[in-house]
């Protein structure tokens, strides 16, 4: 009850947030319960059945990001002395982020469950005359515990993630220490020189599964069950690769910022793109992991006619859609832990305009090191495949 009520009194920003993480669950909970209508249709294809399920592990596990990101930039969650007043420590805090998560990602669930249903005609007969009824499972008997264990794993997945990121959450430090924490350099992340391997060794699956395909192209999964599961397993290491060097880069492009003689505006910069490495450079990283694969995807199929199904435009779009959220939404989480120390500067004189400009840097050097890298990684991906 109390997280339904910190919900409704939220600020409209936090309710568009919570919107966006309903509808990612439903479109993740619209995916399985295809896979599940396809295999109770087609009960001989068993391995594509599977396949399918495969391809649907990575909006899920976008979707379950997304909830992360959400959960922490919750400011019913944000640790305040009238909360610990009223008995709610890090625990309960935490128990109040899954729960709130468990509540938007179980709305989307139950949207899924009634689209799915309406369009396999269990409702009010076939739309659509029909179109959606062979990869829906039309006229096959659904089997009910399934529907709902699948319907379950985002809300659980995304409820359990978020509580476990809230509690390890560290205690915010004064606008004073924030401040000092700005003159003394962050200790540098670990993890790339193997995110760089995994990367690698990503690139390399790819590269090897495609010998041997005809014409040298894949087939994109038009109904998710055309292209080799081996082909997910490189883009996954080499989305796990970014993910990891993703901090170790941001790192590096604030002691970029800060080469030579730095003045005010770029040493700022780089002392907060060095103290928030950890927090922006994860998302970035799979953003680019999942750019790259845009990328890749144009380069191969803009020559010729290759039809997208409409699974593979939904599952693009929440991978896509719930990695920029994120992305956006740590940027946000850096943003409001920089609050207090943005509040000390100025009192201490430091002009907007300078806070500003410092910001404005930060993008632009972010761009120029990773718009590059997500081109070459496409490149490399696409290579193989061209050749």
């Amino acid at each position: 009850m109390l997280a339904l009520r910190l919900t409704r009194g939220s600020h409209p920003l936090v309710l568009v947030r919570r919107l966006l993480l309903a509808s990612a669950s439903a479109g993740v909970g619209f995916l399985l319960l295809c896979t599940l209508g396809y295999a109770s249709g087609h009960p001989a294809h068993a391995s594509s059945s599977v396949l399918r399920l495969l391809w649907c592990v990575v909006p899920l596990a976008a979707t379950v990001q997304f909830a992360v990101a959400v959960a922490r930039t919750d400011p019913s969650t944000r640790p305040r002395p009238g909360l610990f007043a009223a008995g709610l420590g890090p625990v309960r805090l935490s128990l109040l982020a899954a729960a709130s998560t468990a509540v938007s990602t179980a709305l989307g669930s139950v949207v899924a469950l009634l689209l799915f249903l309406h369009l396999r005609g269990d409702l009010a007969g076939l739309p659509f005359d029909g179109g959606a009824a062979e990869f829906l499972g039309a006229g096959t008997p659904l089997p009910l515990g399934a529907a709902l264990t699948l319907l379950s794993l985002a809300p659980l997945a995304s409820a359990a993630a978020g509580g476990l990121a809230l509690r390890k959450r560290p205690v915010a430090p004064s606008g004073a220490q924030e401040a000092e924490e700005l003159l003394a350099p962050a200790a540098a992340p670990g993890g790339l020189p193997w995110g760089v391997a995994l990367a690698a060794a990503g690139l390399a699956v790819e590269a090897y599964t495609s010998r041997g395909t005809p014409d040298g192209a894949f087939p994109l999964p038009g109904r998710l069950d055309s292209t080799p599961a081996s082909v997910l397993a490189g883009w996954v290491l080499t989305a796990i690769g970014l993910a990891m060097a993703g901090p170790g880069l941001t790192y590096l492009c604030g002691r970029l910022l800060q080469r030579g003689h730095p003045g005010a505006v770029r040493l700022l910069a780089g002392r907060v793109l060095m103290d928030e490495a950890c927090r922006i450079g994860r998302p970035l990283g799979i953003v680019c992991a999942v750019l790259s694969g845009v990328v890749a995807a144009a380069a191969l199929y803009t020559d010729g006619p290759r039809p997208f199904g409409p699974l593979t435009a939904l599952g693009a779009a929440l991978v896509l859609g719930c990695t920029t959220a994120t992305l956006l939404t740590s940027a946000l989480e850096a943003r409001q832990a920089r609050a207090r120390t943005a509040e000390t500067l100025l009192r201490l004189g430091t002009p907007a305009a300078a806070l500003r400009s410092a910001t404005a840097l930060r993008a632009l050097v972010l761009l120029v090191v990773f718009a590059p890298l997500t081109w070459v990684i496409a490149e490399l991906a696409a290579l193989p495949l061209t050749g």
